[in-house]
């Protein structure tokens, strides 16, 4: 998928700030991209960007309303959906990361169709893929991996872009997750790929690089250590072929997410497993660092616990919100 920008952040009535996380992820890493924010009555959330109806989005220069906001099932009540039909007939693109596709509401492919519009479901791929080859390709890979799953693999793969490209480097993150496809403007959406083809998907979606020197960040999901989801997690690993990992954490939870029964590997335990997994297609992979999220302590704290950590394992420690990833581009360099 390739989704035109500027974009229009569709919030609909959403009930609370957190139900327009995806929205706000966009704005916070893309915020050039972001003309502004369309909210209907009784919408609780607000991302501090300027209020546009459909028609002012359409002066603007809005290229896509992105429906950034999350409800319950994942749905495009008829209260919406005339907003978005009014936006296609207006000549503007429809993206969204529900369940609800898109494509399944006659009255918005109607309009679509007339328009010469496209409507991106990025939760389900629009193309088919290649099982996996484990073929060596051109170009540098990194891969996020993590010891559970939300623990900031998107958010270190972007604070890695940034900061690389800030430095000249040559970098560009991958998506494989809807915001992350929001926010890149293109990938796929990794969870909606059938087994078989997961680590296909991966190889197209970081394909040989024109210069070696060139590093695909590529966004994890999931965790060789979750009983639900280490299947997407392997497919990621052998398909990005990786020659860096970087892994991800967050500091003080008590399990792993949604599985009280399960505990949370060790940071040693997780980088040696991965190591394992990732080297069946790079035998030369290497872990490059680790990436924690420290918000449940203090600064002081947090300071004190990364370096423990660099000391116990050797690898350079940060916390993207505190300590930036400049340690972790140091060694990438």
């Amino acid at each position: 998928m390739k989704i035109r920008h500027p974009y229009l952040l569709f919030l609909g009535d959403a009930a609370d700030q957190l139900a327009a996380k995806t929205a706000n992820g966009v704005n916070v890493w893309r915020p050039d991209w972001c003309k502004g924010q369309f909210r209907l009555p009784g919408c609780k959330a607000d991302l501090g960007i300027p209020d546009m109806n459909i028609k002012e989005a359409a002066k603007a220069g809005v290229k896509t309303v992105l429906v950034g906001v999350a409800n319950r099932g994942g749905i495009i009540p008829p209260a919406w959906e005339k907003h978005l039909v009014k936006a296609c007939d207006l000549g503007m693109d429809i993206a969204s990361g529900l369940h609800n596709r898109l494509t399944d509401l006659p009255k918005l492919v109607a309009a679509a169709k007339a328009n010469g519009r496209k409507l991106f479901d990025v939760r389900h791929p629009d193309r088919d893929f290649d099982v996996g080859t484990g073929i060596k390709r051109k170009g540098k890979r990194l891969l996020t991996v993590g010891t559970d799953c939300s623990v900031g693999k998107m958010f270190t793969s972007l604070a890695l872009e940034k900061e690389m490209r800030r430095r000249k480097m040559k970098a560009d993150f991958r998506a494989t997750g809807q915001t992350g496809i929001f926010i890149a403007g293109s990938g796929v959406s990794i969870d909606a790929v059938i087994s078989d083809f997961v680590s296909g998907a991966v190889e197209w979606l970081a394909p040989a690089a024109s210069d070696a020197d060139h590093w695909d960040l590529i966004e994890g999901q999931g965790s060789l250590f979750h009983a639900s989801y280490a299947g997407v997690t392997l497919g990621l690993i052998h398909g990005s072929q990786p020659d860096a990992l970087v892994v991800c954490h967050e500091h003080g939870r008590a399990h792993m997410r949604g599985l009280p029964h399960y505990k949370h590997p060790s940071l040693k335990d997780c980088i040696e497993r991965n190591i394992e997994a990732a080297k069946l297609t790079n035998p030369k992979v290497k872990c490059v660092g680790v990436s924690i999220n420290t918000q449940r302590v203090s600064e002081k704290e947090a300071i004190k616990l990364l370096k423990k950590t660099e000391d116990q394992l050797g690898l350079p420690a940060v916390d993207p919100m505190r300590t930036g990833v400049d340690a972790i581009v140091d060694t990438l360099r």
